[in-house]
């Protein structure tokens, strides 16, 4: 992997990381129309880290919170009804099925479930997913109305994201909105859902970084700072567009996307497996 290379992933994983269009599945994407070979689950999920860092300091005050109050709970009965503590344990549970899929499939993840067509399909599914959640959305709940049952299942939601194509945030927000959850709450919930998993799938990645086929070690680095300054102007702007704007931007664009990439592989001009190890 070169360092323009290193760039230009780094410039797509920050964009497109947080809005619900897949990242994963624009990287895999970009590097194949432009000949690369697939810089592979690992360069994601470390690039990953990158943008994740963005999450950590927009939210830090949220976080901080959060997690302050949670770990208050553990020991003052009192702190245990807080929103702020009951939040914290939300976003554990929510982590589970992730984090147990993960590791169940983690030789799928980095092999089949690179395929091109199947990153298409998950493109054009959960776009329609996206779209009919959408137009459903009652709108009405805010964090506060989390509960264990619908924190697991943000959590089941955000564990489809291990298919390229299918987007931590479109799935999760999604399924927040199929709760009557608001937009901006959902989109929220999904940024501080994905904490905890993405950190230690990076952490888990970075060993492979540098080692036989995986990508290099500098050119990943300058990827992840690059995805940190784009995630973090994102994010930004994500949650002021989410207040006041619906999804059917990003519905079309996945929808074009997919059928674009399924054109290119049935004439012939995209490889399925075009690039990989």
């Amino acid at each position: 992997m070169g360092w323009f290379e290193a760039v230009l992933l780094g410039l797509v994983q920050g964009l497109t990381e947080f809005i619900p269009v897949s990242s994963s599945a624009h990287v895999r994407i970009v590097a194949a129309l432009a000949g690369w070979p697939d810089p592979g689950a690992a360069f994601t999920a470390v690039t990953q880290l990158g943008t994740e860092s963005a999450v950590l300091l927009y939210f830090r005050r949220d976080i901080g919170r959060i997690v302050g109050t949670w770990a208050v709970s553990l020991f003052r009965k009192q702190y245990r009804s807080d929103p702020n503590a009951r939040l914290g344990w939300y976003v554990i549970l929510g982590t589970i099925p992730i984090a147990v899929f993960g590791l169940l499939f983690q030789d799928t993840i980095e092999t089949v479930f690179r395929d091109l067509r199947l990153t298409a399909a998950m493109l054009i599914g959960f776009g329609l997913i996206l779209a009919f959640a959408d137009r459903a959305a009652t709108n009405q709940k805010s964090l506060a109305d989390l509960r264990p049952r619908t924190a697991l299942a943000f959590g089941l939601a955000q564990s489809l994201a291990l298919i390229p194509g299918v987007s931590r945030s479109g799935g999760t927000i999604a399924a927040g909105l199929l709760m009557d959850f608001r937009r901006e709450a959902a989109t929220r919930y999904s940024f501080l859902l994905a904490i905890p998993a993405v950190l230690a799938s990076g952490a888990l990645e970075l060993t492979k970084i540098g080692d036989g086929t995986a990508a290099p070690a500098a050119p990943t680095a300058v990827a992840t700072v690059v995805a940190f300054g784009v995630g973090y102007a994102v994010i930004a702007w994500l949650m002021r567009y989410v207040v006041t704007h619906t999804f059917t931007v990003f519905v079309v664009y996945r929808i074009v996307a997919g059928l674009v990439v399924l054109a290119l592989v049935l004439f012939g001009v995209l490889d399925p497996t075009a690039g990989a190890a």
